[in-house]
């Protein structure tokens, strides 16, 4: 047997080497589901269900993973995890890749085996699903709950009908029929109903069960075919039904060991896999709570063979449609799968064969007179011609009517019955291990199955339904062998139906051959016709004759016995038929009892007569003692202190001193046994008289059915009286009830009524007060509104002065700042003035001493011009300096003003942190100041490329000048008042422009921040007039910047036109 872990694994192979599954169990393999944690654990399988196929099926766990096993393919997946316990499954659904689970929320989906999707979503139950039955077509489902049974249709997904009924009754299982349009319903009170699956009309019911079953069904199979129900419940007891007769056939008992039955499948026609054998054997798979499933033949009612063990139980079983495979969900959780080819090849042996071919060999040419024989089994030969002889063929037909299996306890040459009665003398019974053996060999029982089986199957006599009543046993069973072995012996003559003493009579032998009820019927037959000689012929009344041959027997062994008899007038009615009627089965234990019997069917029939005189002889202290009838009455229906080995010894003594003339031998026939093939007739007995009494008791019973009838009518007519009179009663006390529920009813509206008009008279008043309480608060909150906004008005109106001051004395400064670099401005202009007319002057004076002194003019040209490009540089580091520390003094204020601009922001974030509109507008103001930073900061690069620019053509121009110093004298005066000029523009424009710029960038930045801090509700429209008027700032001096480029340009265009002049004037 091969196991399979699905462990983790979504796909894999069912199992890694051929398969080849052992008889006695039949396994192909074993598939657990163990988790691959830490601590492993096992997913217990719950459901399982093979698809129309045969060879694939579907099994879920109680985690939901539901898994597709393909046993041709050799191959699983994983294809839904539905993450709760599925309690009913179906593969066979008109689409063969989808299939559907019932789950534990009581809800049914359709899934998708392929692409594993979920197809649709069924609703509609209120308890779990346990059982789902698809039609042949696969295009209609129905699901079974306790409470409901649901018709779906597979194509829409939708609810077709809903079967409702009482919570009394209860719902056992709903399905359909196998290839029909019938729906079978069984519900828990073992009424069956029949219905058309397109109509809902209900074709037929079948009738309740016989009372005597006492059996619930729970369980319900049906043949392929559709015509025959099994159904079981909690009992050994299985019933049969024939679906187009609609009565029940059989009941096939179980062993004693089965007490209840969880499952019942039927194994398909075809489960012989394609042998010759006949294919309509109905094979039967009972699963009882043992956990063994055992399949039975319900036509001999014989086992077949059965899976499962009591170590290792079937929780469940399903079988494939092709009847291939049985999978079964054991009760460790993990899954088997079976093979019932394998399991029924001792069954599915062909039979021996019906002819046997006898052959003989060609003789030899030195030996004539000698020949072989070859015998052969198989196919009938014909004879083959040959040149040299010929063989003979010769046919020898076996008979056909004859049993292929070896009979149970077949008879042994070796017994008879002088060997066994000097065996019974020597050791006083039989071995118990051989006794049934050796009696049924001394009666020569002839085990007629078929004449038995006719008698049984004709039912109950009437005369036994009624059995239990007279005679309670305990064991069902029992009483029911019982019952069925009388109703045969009535069945085979009539005279039996009448005869009181016949339980006592059959009861013992009853229950030595319970598990053997034909052994039973032929030992209880056998002893009627010869221990019962003459038992009848006085019938109804005991057999005179027989016991006035005990009581001559008696008279002539004992004498005061029988004269003690007859002196308490006790005749041989009291002392003697009770033994016979009970086979001293009263008055003897078991063993004493068989011990009996074993010379009792040892011996001559009279032996048991005999037997009767010697107990009594044997008990005849106490007996003598007995002075009451009642104390021989008791004596001779209980159990006394007896050996039975003396009454034993003294039958044998009897039996050999008894004269001849009184002896049972000369009265009574030797032993015959019954015929073969069909029993003998039995009729000894006064036939006018049973037969009398069966009429008179055949009138009785009509009479007596009349009347039940009669009364039965009589009955049903005064309960229906009384049911109408309860209804109208019932109807008088519901409208008078009604009457007075009305009234009652209109009581209470009326005062719901009042009770409502006061309520809406309280409601209205609270409602004025709550009107008037949110008129007042309204006006305070109005009140409080306007004082707020009064408040803040006047707040923005401080602010606003306050800002006005504020930007009045910022302009004043401004304006005061401009006045002064003004003045300086102008004063510098004077001084430069004033330095050109000096240089002016200075440089007539150097070209006229120039021409006067050349080596001297030369070296103070070039100290002159040294000093002037030290002073330059120094004059540009001094610039840079005073630039550097002008823009560090900016960025000193410019931090100031943002920490006390953070400290006010700070402030007001604390005060209004909760105002989220206002911090988008801070962030906005932000970016928007940030943005102004970046074209200032633009700005001033611009301004010193420009600076930079312009020193770059100062560098031109100086090399322009040096070069033309070798062109002439007179241009080195020019070149100086040149260098001065650009030295005099280089100090002062940058002295003007940078720290107005900064100011007004700091004064820009500052202005915003100061607005922002004091007056948010303004900041928008202040934000966009800061940035107006900085525009405009940027406007103004870009033109002021562009007009100083000019003006710089035509005073650098007119001092070339002054270098060109100035060399001819002074040529001149």
């Amino acid at each position: 047997m091969q196991s399979t872990d699905l462990g983790s694994k979504e796909s894999g192979k069912i199992w890694h080497r051929k398969p080849s599954p052992a008889t006695r169990d039949g396994i192909i393999v074993n598939i657990i589901h163990n988790t691959s944690d830490y601590l492993p654990k096992v997913l217990r399988f719950l459901n399982v269900a093979f698809d129309s196929s045969g060879d694939c099926l579907i099994a879920g766990d109680h985690h939901g993973n539901i898994y597709v096993f393909d046993l041709c393919g050799n191959r699983f997946n994983l294809v839904q995890r539905t993450t709760q316990a599925c309690t009913a499954l179906a593969f066979n659904l008109h689409r063969k890749s989808e299939f559907l689970v019932a789950l534990a929320d009581y809800s049914i989906k359709c899934f998708d085996t392929v692409t594993k999707e979920l197809v649709s979503w069924m609703r509609g139950h209120e308890s779990s699903v346990f059982s789902i039955s698809v039609h042949g077509s696969g295009r209609y489902a129905i699901t079974t709950s306790s409470d409901t049974a649901q018709l779906w249709d597979l194509d829409t997904f939708q609810r077709k009908r809903k079967l409702n009924i009482l919570q009394s009754v209860g719902i056992q299982k709903v399905f359909f029929l196998p290839f029909s349009n019938t729906i079978l319903s069984c519900f828990k009170d073992n009424s069956i109903f029949a219905w058309e699956c397109d109509t809902l009309v209900c074709k037929y019911q079948l009738p309740a069960p016989p009372e005597s079953s006492n059996i619930l069904y729970k369980v319900f199979a049906v043949t392929r075919d559709g015509r025959i129900l099994a159904a079981g419940g909690k009992s050994n007891h299985i019933h049969l039904w024939c679906l187009e007769a609609k009565q029940l056939f059989r009941i096939i008992q179980m062993p004693t060991k089965v007490r209840a039955i969880r499952h019942l499948e039927f194994l398909p026609d075809s489960f012989d896999a394609g042998s010759n054998q006949v294919s309509n054997i109905k094979v039967l798979g009972v699963l009882s709570q043992d956990g063994i499933m055992r399949f039975i033949n319900i036509q001999t009612c014989k086992l077949l063979f059965e899976i499962g063990s009591l170590d290792d139980g079937i929780s469940s079983s399903v079988i494939s449609p092709h009847g291939r495979y049985i999978a079964s969900i054991m009760e460790n959780g993990s899954l088997n799968i079976y093979s019932v080819q394998t399991l029924t090849k001792e069954i599915n042996k062909p039979p021996p064969p019906l002819v046997k071919v006898i052959e003989d060999l060609p003789k030899k040419k030195g030996n004539s007179g000698d020949f072989k024989v070859k015998v052969t089994s198989g196919r009938v030969q014909r004879p083959v011609k040959s040149r040299e002889s010929k063989i003979q063929t010769r046919i020898l037909k076996q008979d056909l009517t004859g049993s292929f299996e070896k009979k149970e306890n077949e008879l042994s040459d070796g017994l008879n019955k002088k060997r066994l009665q000097i065996l019974l003398k020597g050791y006083g019974e039989f071995p118990t291990k051989y006794r049934m053996f050796i009696w049924r060999s001394l009666l020569q029982l002839p085990e007629n199955h078929t004449a038995f089986s006719n008698l049984i199957d004709k039912g109950i006599h009437v005369a036994f339904l009624n059995l239990q009543k007279k005679y309670p046993i305990k064991s069902r069973k029992l009483l029911r062998v019982l019952q069925r072995t009388l109703s045969a012996l009535a069945h085979w003559s009539t005279i039996f139906s009448d005869t009181p003493y016949l339980p006592l009579l059959a009861f013992p032998f009853v229950k030595l051959f319970q598990n053997n009820q034909l052994i039973c019927f032929e030992v209880v037959a056998t002893l009627i016709i010869n221990w019962c000689q003459h038992w009848f012929e006085y019938f109804p009344n005991p057999p005179i004759n027989i016991l006035s041959m005990i009581e001559n027997v008696l008279a002539f062994h004992d004498k005061e016995l029988l004269q003690h008899f007859i002196n308490h007038d006790v005749t041989s009615q009291l002392y003697a038929w009770p033994l016979l009627e009970t086979v001293f089965s009263e008055v003897l234990t078991r063993e004493e009892w068989l011990k009996l019997f074993d010379n009792v069917f040892s011996n001559h029939p009279s032996f048991l007569l005999m037997t009767v005189a010697a107990y009594n002889i044997c008990s005849r202290a106490p007996l003598l003692n007995c002075k009451r009838k009642d104390d021989f009455e008791y004596f001779f229906h209980h159990r006394n202190n007896l050996d039975i080995s003396a009454v034993i010894r003294e039958v044998y003594r009897l039996l050999d001193t008894t004269p001849t003339d009184i002896h049972p031998d000369n009265m009574l026939d030797a032993f015959v046994a019954l015929t073969k093939g069909q029993y003998p007739v039995f009729n000894q007995y006064p036939k006018f008289i049973v037969d009398y009494q069966t009429q008179e008791r055949e009138r009785i019973r009509n009479d007596e059915l009349d009347y039940l009838r009669e009364r039965q009518a009589v009955e049903d007519m005064q309960a229906e009286v009384d049911q109408q009179r309860v209804e109208d009663e019932a109807w008088y006390q519901k409208q008078e009830l009604l009457r007075r529920a009305e009234e009652t009813r209109r009581e209470i509206l009326l005062q719901e009524e009042e009770k409502m008009i006061q309520q809406r008279q309280r409601l209205a008043a609270v409602r004025r007060e709550l009107k008037v309480k949110e008129m007042h608060l309204q006006d305070a909150a109005r009140r409080r509104l306007l004082q707020l906004q009064q408040d803040q008005h006047e707040m923005e109106l401080r602010r606003l002065d306050e800002e006005i001051e504020r930007k009045v004395h910022m302009r004043d400064r401004e304006i005061a700042a401009t006045a002064k670099d003004l003045e300086m401005r102008h004063l510098e202009l004077e001084s430069q003035k004033r330095l050109y007319e000096k240089n002016l002057s200075r440089n007539q004076e150097a070209v006229a001493k120039e021409m006067r002194e050349n080596a001297d003019a030369y070296r103070q040209k070039a100290d002159l011009e040294e000093h002037m490009f030290h002073r330059l540089i120094g004059t540009d580091q001094t610039q840079n300096q005073k630039i550097h520390k002008l823009i560090e003094e900016n960025l000193a204020k410019a931090e100031q003003a943002c920490l006390n601009t953070d400290w006010r922001i700070q402030a007001l974030h604390k005060q209004r942190c909760s105002d989220l509109h206002r911090n988008e507008c801070y962030q906005e103001i932000a970016k928007l100041l940030r943005k102004n930073r970046k074209k200032e900061i633009e700005v001033l690069n611009a301004m010193m490329e420009g600076e930079a620019k312009k020193w770059e053509e100062a560098e031109e121009k100086d090399f322009h000048l040096k070069s033309e110093k070798k062109t002439a004298a007179l241009s080195d005066a020019s070149r100086r008042w040149f260098l001065e000029k650009e030295i005099h523009d280089a100090q002062h424009p940058c002295d003007k422009v940078v720290p107005k710029c900064r100011d007004e960038q700091v004064a820009s930045g500052c202005l915003p921040r100061t607005s922002q801090l004091n007056d948010i509700s303004e900041m928008e429209s202040l934000t966009q007039i800061s940035l107006n008027q900085r525009k405009m700032h940027w406007d103004a001096m870009e033109q002021d910047l562009m007009e100083r480029v000019r003006n710089l340009r035509r005073r650098l265009a007119t001092q070339a036109q002054n270098r060109c002049q100035t060399p001819h004037l002074l040529a001149t």
